[in-house]
């Protein structure tokens, strides 16, 4: 499969991959200020497009994140979408996505972060398929199916640089945290479909490439991946004994996510990061928020 046209993996940073560079637009936001719409970072995207490569009459993959895609695929005409097999419905038909959004955020942040989504025409989407290779000039790009952060998840394993684009797979960091011993790797289990051993499971399969870097959604290029893996397959650990020892009663949720800012004030002390615990309870605040209800779906879906 060729592309003609770079291949966009977007979420809140858009980063574009063409035959000769590599570049992460952060869209006018930093990584913890308020994220903006969809709409709104789109025009972003597509103007940085003709800089790295010249659309011609043919087609092009574009590979995004769920939000954008029906926005961006409006704005280049001539592109093919390539979605997990799991996700094309829900990229043809929305809906599903924005209750989804506004059941999560609630009606005021899903319309300020997410805006409209809009659909994408079936007849320019395509399924991938685990292992499939598309090609960007003379760059190979390599798709993994990877679950556990949720089921129709999957990477990109860029040769040219060594290292995967990594989705929400490989956790997030974030560079407010970063001090002289390196990044932070922030484990997550965000809603709905946290999967332990399959998170794990896809790390791993991540990791044995041995990668250079990984590009995460959440945010960034991040290097020194074999300790980064190590400290965020130990926080799966974590975040497992904490959901299991979490109990029961109407205040599970809130348990623990009072749990989670006190690990992440605990773990930002120890790593040297000078901000007052409570500017890292702010900054995470969103964060314990979606990890608390995500292990407390994961615990009710272990006790059916």
């Amino acid at each position: 499969m060729a592309l003609t046209a770079p291949a966009l993996c977007c979420g809140v940073r858009a980063t574009i991959v063409s035959e000769s560079s590599t570049a992460t637009a952060a869209a006018g936001v930093t990584p913890k200020s308020t994220e903006a719409p969809c709409e709104k970072l789109v025009p972003l995207i597509v103007t940085l497009v003709p800089p790295l490569v010249v659309p011609k009459a043919g087609d092009s993959e574009v590979a995004t994140a769920a939000g954008g895609a029906g926005s961006l695929m409006r704005e280049l005409p001539t592109a093919r979408l390539l979605v997990h097999p799991r996700g094309l419905r829900h990229l043809l038909d929305p809906s599903a996505l924005q209750q989804a959004v506004t059941d999560i955020y609630g009606p005021e942040a899903a319309a300020r972060d997410y805006g409209t989504l809009l659909p994408v025409d079936p007849a320019r989407a395509v399924a991938s398929e685990d292992g499939m290779v598309v090609r960007l000039g003379a760059r190979r790009l390599e798709l993994a199916h990877t679950p556990g952060h949720a089921q129709h998840h999957h990477c990109l394993w860029d040769e040219a640089c060594g290292g995967w684009f990594a989705g929400d797979t490989f956790g997030v960091s974030y560079r407010e945290f970063d001090t002289a011993r390196g990044a932070w790797m922030v484990a997550i289990s965000t809603p709905v479909q946290f999967d332990p051993p399959a998170l794990r499971a896809s790390i791993e399969r991540l990791l044995a490439r041995q990668p250079r870097c990984m590009h995460l959604t959440h945010y960034g290029r991040v290097t020194d991946v074999a300790r980064l893996g190590a400290e965020l397959l130990a926080g799966i650990d974590r975040l497992v004994s904490l959901a299991q020892s979490a109990g029961s009663g109407a205040d599970r949720e809130l348990r623990m996510r009072q749990a989670l800012l006190a690990g992440y004030q605990r773990d930002a002390r120890a790593r040297g990061c000078m901000l007052h615990p409570d500017t890292v309870a702010e900054l995470l605040a969103m964060d314990a928020t979606l990890n608390a209800q995500g292990l407390g779906l994961w615990l009710d879906h272990q006790g059916r």
